[in-house]
């Protein structure tokens, strides 16, 4: 509760907000009534009981389309309800629902590669993992060449283009995970853009008319150990239906040591076609291996829903416009058991935390005396585990129109490792938002800071980014790691430690180990922005040249504004 005292009447006028942003110049000190209601329902109790309930095994991890699934989506609704919200969607709708498909892809337990040298077999779940980029009961790839296309990168605007106009139609791409990263002037460094993606390195296969492609995993360039590849990407997989976009039949990962066989069979050194592929002046190589494989899906059309609670907003004209709180309310449900036998990804931290936060904030702006000038829809997208699924849905059929949409602030976990002196913002240096970011967080006596872990392409593995891509700016938080008590470095080497043992594991549970002092501030952080957004009289922007700037240009037009 140490940050109640920081909140206090006093020392929360927020001065600050006259900071050098002419855009949000104009916010509104931050009265006395919204303190209150941050420090009277942004509670421990508040934030404890969603998520005792949400990570339970009653709720089996949360899987898409299940029973679980709906009885989170009905828990969250009724949350809202109670609190006095409306129903958010078409015709007083509190559920969106989207059809998604389920496939279980059968691939063989031995991928066998015949080389110049030698052959190389590659075992399921050991050495490589996948599943079928078709929507199809079968898929096929026969006598296909492997080329490795480097990072399988064409980026204009970076000179950068990993083709070089080769046919590669047919093939099976082997590529980097990450973008180019050695020199802060090219691409942007160690902070990876949409570029590094393994999202976009399927698109960009598919482009290429491929037939499938295989990413090449590390730690380091992934962010995340072998064993989150396994358990992310080894059971039933969710897309959308097929729309008719451009696919590949098959989306592998395989591990460095797979990899480094399998060009040693064609005669081909691992090290020094990484080497060479960190060049503008890179081209495609054909490995001198080729391969067949053949499996069965198992598909499975089903439905699950986001969920909105809406507040409509006090002013005239401002109340036509949103500010949208996202929280994902899905995980992967029953799955490969752990050592211990346990099979529910419970999903405690991820996401269970960050849907009990929005809970908490949402009956925070409702207790509000007066109501916030614009309006503000609560969100709970499904599938984000599976591909960003809900928010891109959303985005593509949004309650309101982009243009109209002031910002997003998404929360994707939680602290449970106490309270910090730093706020990690992993939007950092996008939009304007930042002002405001650093003046709530100066006003709890903290210190802003950008993303500690650039590398890991954090930005665009939740549901802001699908915001971002309709132009909509968001505030993208992340968990500090300078916990105050703690010695340096200490804060760092427990985030390590829970992304190795708990993330994306079935161990990631809520237990008494949890120190909820950090959520809680954090949470105060997040209700505190978006009310000064909410207050604004100008919609926030993006800063000049960054790469969504001209999709909101474009969506502002499209509703008269600027």
């Amino acid at each position: 509760m140490a940050g109640a005292q920081v909140l206090r009447r006093s020392g929360l006028i927020v001065a600050g907000l006259a900071l050098a942003a002419a855009a949000l110049a104009d916010a509104p000190p931050v009265p006395p009534a919204v303190e209150r209601a941050a420090g009277t329902y942004i509670t421990r109790a508040a934030l404890e009981a969603p998520i005792r309930f949400l990570a339970s095994d009653l709720l089996e991890g949360r899987g898409p389309a299940t029973r679980a699934d709906q009885t989170t989506r009905l828990y969250l609704q009724t949350r809202l309800e109670g609190m006095g919200y409306r129903g958010a969607f078409a015709n007083g709708a509190w559920q969106q629902p989207l059809d998604i498909v389920g496939i279980r892809s059968q691939l063989p337990q031995k991928w066998s590669f015949e080389g110049k040298n030698a052959r190389v077999d590659l075992s399921l779940r050991d050495d490589y993992i996948g599943v079928s980029g078709l929507q199809s009961d079968s898929v096929s790839i026969e006598d296909a060449e492997l080329v490795f296309v480097g990072y399988g990168i064409q980026a204009p605007e970076y000179k950068w283009d990993d083709f070089k106009g080769a046919k590669l139609a047919g093939k099976i791409l082997v590529m980097m995970n990450n973008d180019p990263d050695w020199d802060p002037n090219l691409f942007a460094g160690k902070r990876r853009l949409y570029y590094g993606r393994w999202t976009y390195k399927y698109e960009s296969a598919a482009r290429q008319g491929a037939a499938g492609a295989i990413i090449i995993h590390t730690t380091p360039s992934a962010g995340y150990p072998w064993q989150v590849v396994q358990s992310s990407w080894g059971g039933e997989q969710f897309d959308l239906p097929d729309a008719g976009e451009a696919r590949i039949r098959l989306k592998a990962w395989a591990t460095e040591d797979a990899v480094r066989r399998l060009m040693k069979a064609g005669g081909l050194d691992f090290d020094k076609l990484i080497t060479a592929a960190r060049s503008r002046s890179f081209h495609p190589v054909p490995l001198g291996v080729r391969t067949s494989i053949a499996f069965a899906n198992h598909l499975a059309r089903s439905q699950t829903a986001n969920v909105g609670g809406l507040l409509p907003g006090s002013d005239p004209k401002l109340g036509a416009e949103v500010l949208i709180y996202s929280a994902h309310h899905d995980h992967f449900g029953i799955g490969e058991p752990d050592a211990s036998g346990d099979r529910i990804y419970h999903g405690a931290v991820d996401n269970a935390s960050g849907c009990a936060q929005v809970l908490a904030i949402a009956r925070a702006f409702a207790a509000l005396p007066e109501r916030p000038r614009r309006s503000v829809l609560m969100l709970f997208v499904a599938g984000e585990e599976r591909g960003l699924l809900g928010s891109g849905y959303y985005a593509q059929h949004p309650s309101f129109a982009p243009g109209r949409i002031a910002a997003d602030i998404n929360i994707d976990g939680g602290s449970i490792f106490g309270r910090t002196r730093d706020v990690p913002l992993l939007s950092m240096g996008k939009s304007s938002l930042d002002d405001i970011a650093a003046a709530v967080a100066r006003s709890q006596g903290r210190v802003l800071v950008p993303d500690q872990f650039p590398d890991r392409g954090y930005y665009y593995r939740s549901d802001q980014f699908s915001f971002a891509r309709i132009g909509v700016p968001a505030l993208f938080f992340s968990e500090g790691t300078d916990v105050i008590g703690r010695p340096a470095g200490w804060g760092k080497e427990q985030h390590d430690e829970w992304e190795l043992k708990k993330y994306h594991q079935p161990s990631d549970k809520l237990d008494d180990t949890w120190n909820f002092d950090g959520m809680i501030e954090d949470a105060k952080l997040d209700f505190l922005a978006g009310w000064l957004i909410a207050q604004a009289d100008a919609m926030p922007s993006w800063k000049p040249g960054d790469e969504f700037e001209a999709a909101r240009k474009r969506e502002l037009a499209a509703v008269g504004g600027n």
